[in-house]
């Protein structure tokens, strides 16, 4: 299973990747999202975990844009937000 992770800082992406290897699950990580879009274009992907507030682009972009390209796998997205209009807004995310 291939999994893209990403998050800008660097610690949290790392323990991430650790968890994921030792669950022998193949990791794509990437601190800034515009090699994660790269990753996105050219490898077939089972699952993300995206940071919502990265430097670049954000995480809620990188999840439309997932979707734009009609992608389904599911996503988690890592946030420190606690309004519930971040909430919804990640769980409403669509492509334009």
């Amino acid at each position: 299973m291939n999994i893209l992770v990403l998050d800008d800082e660097k610690e949290i992406a790392d323990l991430i990747e650790l968890y994921m290897k030792n669950e022998n699950y193949n990791v794509f990580k990437f601190y800034e999202a515009k090699s994660a879009i790269d990753c996105i274009n050219n490898q077939k992907l089972d699952f993300a975990i995206l940071d919502i507030m990265i430097k670049d682009i954000d995480g809620f972009e990188i999840c439309k844009y997932i979707r734009s390209k009609e992608l389904k796998f599911p996503i988690i997205m890592l946030t420190a937000k606690i309004e519930d209009k971040d909430k919804i807004k990640g769980l409403s995310v669509r492509s334009r």
